[in-house]
């Protein structure tokens, strides 16, 4: 076998499968200025759509009742706003705190990436027409990533941020919402959104001997819940999710069987959902691409992949897990 110099006797392979600039030109390139249009575009037809959104969130929250309740379509719900368009302004709460998280999130990547030296796009944002008026934002990195460290301060960085954002905004709201007893019984048609462990806690502590079903969140709090639901599935340790990229530098080794593993158990927990009721059936969908991506896209290389991770980032990566178990619930909604 022929050495490569470097203590190795072979080329790795997925160091093979990728065809990058050499390392100099990658490191001293300088990030291109890119267009802001698109992305700006996009977000404003984001808070276009999670103002819509919010609307039904600050109307049912008026009215005592959960949200989407009632024998209409949700989305003929979602597209009154629109038919009466001072209706929008009411979704103002849930449009401003959500959106100022997952700007918060990309913010964190963006920056990150900047500080590195790492060529990436400004974030896009994602409208939607669904009961959370957005699919959440993206980055795209366009240059090699040169280090662990480097790949595991961008990986961590935006939930951490993200998380930051979200934490006081569910203090806010969960301060500040009602009590309606009997809710679930009452108002049996409305969705209604699973409780992470951090909900759980704070409400132990700012609404103690109250019920959870019987709080009618807040629309800040909705949308605080949005941001924990995206933080923890961006933690999810698989593919390039940013749980991804940590595992990665934890154990680049075993990074693509763990990832088809977690897959596999998102995909489960779907189908028991489907079977049993056990979890939520939108599982399926999630644990489905998490298996597909991870099959058939294996995770860039490092341009320096020898290098060990410190410590102290191996012990943000044990806070990284203590924030994904906050926010994670197997019963993101469910209609009574």
């Amino acid at each position: 076998m022929s050495s490569t110099g470097n203590g190795h006797s072979h080329v790795p392979a997925e160091t093979v499968e990728f065809q990058y600039p050499p390392i100099a030109e990658a490191v001293l390139r300088k990030p291109r200025r890119r267009p802001i249009w698109t992305p700006l575009i996009l977000f404003l037809l984001t808070v276009v759509s999670t103002l819509a959104v919010g609307a039904e969130f600050s109307l049912s929250y008026s009215q005592n009742r959960e949200p989407f309740s009632g024998d209409e379509n949700p989305f003929i719900t979602m597209a009154r706003p629109f038919q009466h368009p001072e209706l929008l302004a009411l979704g103002v709460p849930f449009s401003f705190t959500l959106l100022s998280i997952l700007l918060a999130h990309e913010l964190g990547h963006y920056f990150t990436c900047r500080k590195y030296g790492i060529d990436v796009t400004y974030p896009y944002f994602i409208p939607a027409a669904t009961i959370l008026g957005t699919f959440g934002a993206f980055i795209r990195i366009r240059s090699p990533i040169p280090t662990r460290k480097a790949l595991f301060d961008v990986g961590l960085s935006g939930p951490v941020v993200g998380f930051v954002f979200a934490v006081p905004a569910l203090i806010f709201a969960i301060a500040n919402s009602k009590i309606v007893p009997g809710m679930a019984f009452t108002d049996p048609t409305g969705l209604r959104f699973g409780n992470p462990p951090l909900v759980q806690l704070l409400i132990a502590m700012l609404r103690p001997h109250t019920p959870a079903g019987d709080i009618l969140l807040h629309p800040v709090g909705r949308a605080a819940w949005v941001g924990l639901f995206v933080t923890a599935l961006n933690l999810l340790p698989a593919w390039q999710l940013d749980g991804g990229h940590i595992l990665y530098c934890l154990t680049s080794r075993l990074h693509r069987q763990i990832s088809l593993a977690v897959g596999a158990i998102i995909l489960a927990m779907g189908l028991l959902g489907i079977w049993r009721n056990l979890f939520w059936d939108g599982w399926v969908m999630w644990g489905g691409l998490l298996l597909a991506f991870s099959w058939f896209f294996r995770h860039p290389p490092l341009m320096n992949r020898w290098e060990p991770l410190d410590p102290n980032r191996r012990m943000w990566a044990v806070f990284a897990l203590v924030i994904f178990v906050l926010c994670f619930t197997p019963w993101p909604t469910t209609n009574p």
